[in-house]
């Protein structure tokens, strides 16, 4: 029964409203507006820094952006083949396929609009953005010729193969979106009177106040996809005689452990490329111009002879990369963190490689101040090396020497060699013979001492600086 009574007031409440108009302040405020679902206004949020006194606005939600379009799938390379030339006709085609369009990407949606209010506003209003396009998906790529191998002992018997192993065509790419249309506003400013107290009274005050409506973006459109690449042309290789040939090994990674007392075989075969291809084959081939021929068969054995005190399982960690290239020797890259004093002997096909001292990097730079004593010609700068590695290590050393106080300044020198005395791992600096200024060198003068050491050991170096502060004194 009530909400029988409810729903005929709710009719006569709006057939009021269409008979006698809506209050003058809603034509006032024609604006367009953007409503939730539920037709309720949404709460305000604060938006830019557009109005800092009222940056709030109404909305819903800006228009959805369109999903971007699926990317084309690439597309299968041709099937590699071999066949033996003997003059009989060969017809072959290795072609690859061709690559998928990639999709559109859809449209943006547009925000859900509203053109009236029924009521007062107090506030900025912000209408919504339009989607963004979504982007077109790139085509995919052709797929590469297959491989063509021929064993012969004529070479004019290759005129009687006709290949055909050319790149599939790239897909093309999808079309971007549109972006949707944002609100707009019809109207772009009011005014709104607020008053406060009671009416007919001293205290009765009103105030207006101007608000504004900022119009939604439009949404951008989507990107266009990329068309793919063209697959590239299949590849012709000659073998001379009807043997056929062995995998390659040519690389292989290990650490120092694994190849105690024993030797790794590495193996290649070369090939020596040629121009021409199509000029070999039958009248409407399509392959690559270049080819390749076959040479001979590289075998080669590494060996590691180790002669560091430590014992080589300490370094398992330790990995080399071995390389055989197509001279015939065998590259060798060592790891980073390990500094290495070696020495290469060949013996035939046999690599072998002594390492004569092996040193963790972070053992090189374990050098620290000890002593600094004496005064005049006789003041020393005592460095040790805590690692105990400065018998296999070459050391030399730089000095900035900074006077401190009145009359102070800055010297920076060489050490030469003679100036520098070393006992095993300690290193002793002798200071008072470098021509610094004598009243830098006497008892109780503050200084401050800079040394760089830069150490090396074969091709590998570094520096470390050492530094001490204080004061002159004999003992």
């Amino acid at each position: 029964m009530l909400k029988l009574v409810l729903k005929r007031l709710s009719f006569l409440l709006t057939v009021s409203l269409l008979v006698n108009g809506l209050p003058a302040s809603a034509s006032e405020f024609d604006t367009l507006l953007c409503l939730e679902k539920s037709g309720k206004i949404a709460k305000d949020y604060a938006r830019d820094n557009r109005d800092n006194n009222y940056g709030r606005r109404y909305y819903d939600r800006d228009g959805d952006n369109g999903n971007d379009g699926r990317s084309g799938r690439s597309g299968r390379s041709g099937r590699d083949a071999t066949v033996f030339a003997n003059g009989s006709a060969v017809s072959l085609d290795l072609s690859g396929r061709d690559g998928e369009d990639g999709e559109d990407g859809e449209d943006g949606d547009r925000p859900r609009c509203r053109r009236r209010y029924g009521g007062k506003v107090k506030r900025n209003i912000h209408a919504p953005d339009g989607g963004r396009g979504g982007d077109g998906g790139s085509g995919g790529s052709g797929g590469s010729g297959g491989l063509l191998t021929v064993y012969y002992n004529n070479i004019t018997d290759l005129k009687s193969i006709l290949v055909r192993s050319q790149g599939g065509e790239g897909g093309r790419g999808g079309r971007g979106g549109d972006g949707a249309r944002g609100c707009r506003c019809r109207r772009r400013s009011w005014t709104v009177e607020s008053c406060s107290g009671k009416k007919g009274t001293d205290s009765y005050k009103c105030k207006k106040r101007r608000y504004r409506c900022y119009q939604g973006s439009d949404g951008r459109d989507g990107r266009d996809g990329r068309y793919g690449s063209r697959g590239s042309l299949g590849v012709l290789s000659l073998i001379k005689g009807k043997q056929q040939l062995e995998a390659d090994n040519p690389r292989a990674e290990l650490n120092f452990s694994e190849l105690q007392s024993k030797s790794i075989r590495l193996s290649k075969n070369r090939w020596i490329s040629g121009n021409g291809a199509v000029s070999l084959l039958a009248p409407g081939s399509v392959i690559a111009d270049k080819y390749r021929e076959f040479d001979k068969r590289i075998e080669r054995d590494f060996q590691i002879v180790w002669q560091e005190k430590q014992p080589i399982s300490n370094f398992q960690k330790a990995n080399l990369k071995l390389n055989l290239n197509n001279d015939g020797k065998i590259e060798v890259d060592f790891p980073k963190k390990l500094w290495l004093d070696i020495s290469k002997q060949q013996e035939d096909d046999l690599t072998k490689l002594v390492v004569n001292h092996a040193i963790p990097e972070k053992e090189v730079t374990e050098l620290k101040p000890a002593d600094f004593v004496g005064s005049d010609e006789n003041l020393t700068f005592s460095i040790v090396d805590l690692a105990g590695k400065s018998d296999v290590i070459k050391t030399r050393f730089r000095v900035e020497y900074e006077i401190r106080g009145n009359n102070g300044g800055e010297y920076e020198y060489e050490i030469p060699p003679e100036l520098v005395t070393q006992d095993y791992n300690r290193f002793i600096l002798a200071l008072g013979k470098l021509p610094i200024p004598k009243e830098g060198l006497e008892v109780g003068k503050k200084v401050r001492v800079k040394v760089t050491a830069i150490r090396s050991l074969g091709k590998r170096s570094k520096k470390q600086t050492i530094k001490w502060k204080g004061r002159v004194r004999n003992r």
